[in-house]
């Protein structure tokens, strides 16, 4: 195993290991606080654009496993690890995960002082930064017995940004006229396998379930970078979903007349979706019942009106607590995103359901003119906390 560096965009160099692919990557620098679920974070597109750092010390300890992915491959950009397990151990283990990043070409790093890395980024925000490894890490020099990134090499860091993140995590397939798989049940028709292919008749481990009750409901789901188990357990419950890519028309899911519809979790900064956004205001005119997840609440709190604001360091994790103000209880929520929807700006028709019992910003929204509602964190939640999975109960009984 090599050398490999993180460089940060204030010059910050951190040297460790290399794992994963070898060359050089750049990215946003965020960190996670999740204890498992590393196989559902690396396979989630929300985390497009970004280099993930694991604050949990020890990762890889149950290995692989195929039936986890929440999408067909990772999207992150780079990785960051304290200690990496080579030797994992679980009776379900397909494989380790350093093989996993190479094949996934995901240039990583380990051995690095990953709790200095955290409390860097909550202090000065998240930012971005550099892994180097292989020949690309003879780019630094050394100054006084300490490592020093070139200006070169600085610009081109600063001058990275997440752009598009919505269009380039599609990760659903289309049928060869270009139209999108319409009607997609899982474990039957189109389903995605654990090689990032699709394929006629092919399930994986995990989306299979015959156990599912025959479709009561048929909802739409919006993928904006969607993660496999919001379908999972609409499906549980009765639902025909059918899966929509994130320049579907209004006009086109309205004609499909479903029961109800789904805006996905996603990537990327919600306000730069301004075609998607209008789109959602003309849904809501169709008083079809809407359910809003992550980046999905956070445009539909745009599309009526609201205002959205990037946090600092964002929250991402699987150990964040929510206050439910129609119950007055607290949850622990799972959660991964850089954004919010600013509480102040909430028109007089939309009431504030949730909210952060940390630093107070908004995690839900009930809409009282209409029948939608949205919350930021994962009531999926996979792997994470399973307290708000109630939520799916509440859409079918909208729906109903």
């Amino acid at each position: 195993m090599s050398k490999a560096y993180l460089i940060l965009a204030d010059g910050t160099v951190f040297e460790g290991t290399s794992i994963g692919a070898e060359g050089k990557t750049i990215g946003e620098t965020v960190f996670t606080t999740g204890m498992t679920g590393y196989i559902e974070t690396l396979t989630d597109p929300s985390y497009f654009g970004q280099i993930v750092t694991q604050t949990f010390p020890l990762i890889g300890n149950y290995g692989v496993e195929s039936g986890d992915f929440e999408s067909k491959k990772s999207w992150v950009r780079g990785y960051i690890v304290r200690e990496l397990c080579d030797k994992p151990s679980n009776f379900r283990c397909e494989g380790d995960l350093d093989s996993f990043l190479r094949e996934q070409n995901i240039v990583g790093i380990t051995g690095i002082d990953t709790r200095k890395l955290t409390k860097i980024l909550r202090e000065a925000g998240v930012m971005n930064g550099m892994i180097l490894s292989g020949d690309e890490s003879e780019k630094l020099k050394t100054e006084n017995g300490k490592l020093v990134a070139e200006n070169s090499l600085l610009e081109e860091i600063r001058a990275y940004k997440i752009e598009k993140a919505v269009e380039s995590v599609q990760s659903l397939c289309k049928e060869n006229n270009g139209d999108f798989k319409g009607q997609r049940p899982l474990g039957e028709g189109v389903a995605e396998n654990a090689n990032g292919g699709c394929s006629e008749g092919e399930t994986s481990p995990k989306i299979a379930n015959s156990s599912s009750p025959a479709p009561k409901f048929s909802v739409v789901l919006f993928d904006f970078g969607a993660k496999a188990n919001i379908e999972r357990e609409l499906e549980k419950r009765g639902c025909k979903v059918t899966v929509v890519p994130f320049d579907t028309t209004a006009q086109k899911v309205i004609e499909l007349n479903p029961d109800g519809i789904m805006l996905s979790n996603g990537p990327g900064d919600p306000a730069e979706n301004v075609n998607i956004i209008e789109e959602i205001r003309k849904l809501c005119e169709s008083r079809i019942p809407i359910f809003g997840i992550c980046l999905g609440h956070q445009m539909l709190a745009l599309a009526r009106g609201a205002k959205t604001s990037k946090l600092k360091y964002g929250h991402r994790g699987g150990n964040h607590p929510v206050k439910d103000f129609e119950s007055g209880r607290v949850f622990i929520t799972s959660q991964n995103h850089g954004y919010a929807v600013e509480s102040e700006t909430l028109p007089d028709y939309a009431r504030l359901s949730f909210v952060n019992a940390n630093d107070n910003t908004c995690e839900g929204v009930t809409y009282t003119d209409i029948p939608a509602f949205s919350v930021q964190f994962h009531p999926e939640a996979c792997g994470g906390p399973h307290d708000t999975n109630f939520l799916f109960d509440k859409f079918i009984e909208m729906m109903r």
